[in-house]
């Protein structure tokens, strides 16, 4: 009887040092997310100032990011939407 009580400490020990682990590795998984969602707080607002920056040298903000855009498109993906946006605008008599 006494080794079936000391079994029952052993898994109920075991079961505390899993417990604990599972706290601090689900705060370390949210501090490692709170971190990186500072950075990225931090790199929009560096976006934010080149197109002001863009902005205020003149360049038009709405067509820089439409570049943006357009650059992440791989070449068939971007051909593939230019078809479909000329077909469109040509049914709908904008373009001749």
């Amino acid at each position: 009887m006494a080794s079936s009580a000391a079994a029952k400490q052993d898994d109920e020990g075991t079961q505390h040092a899993h417990t604990r682990f599972a706290k601090e590795q689900l705060k370390a998984f949210v501090e490692r997310i709170e971190r990186l969602e500072e950075e990225k707080k931090a790199t929009q607002d560096d976006i934010k100032d080149v197109y002001a920056e863009a902005k205020g040298n003149g360049y038009d903000v709405k067509a820089l990011r439409k570049v943006v855009a357009l650059r992440k498109q791989d070449a068939n993906e971007r051909q593939e939407e230019q078809a479909v946006l000329e077909t469109y605008l040509h049914a709908l008599g904008m373009v001749a």
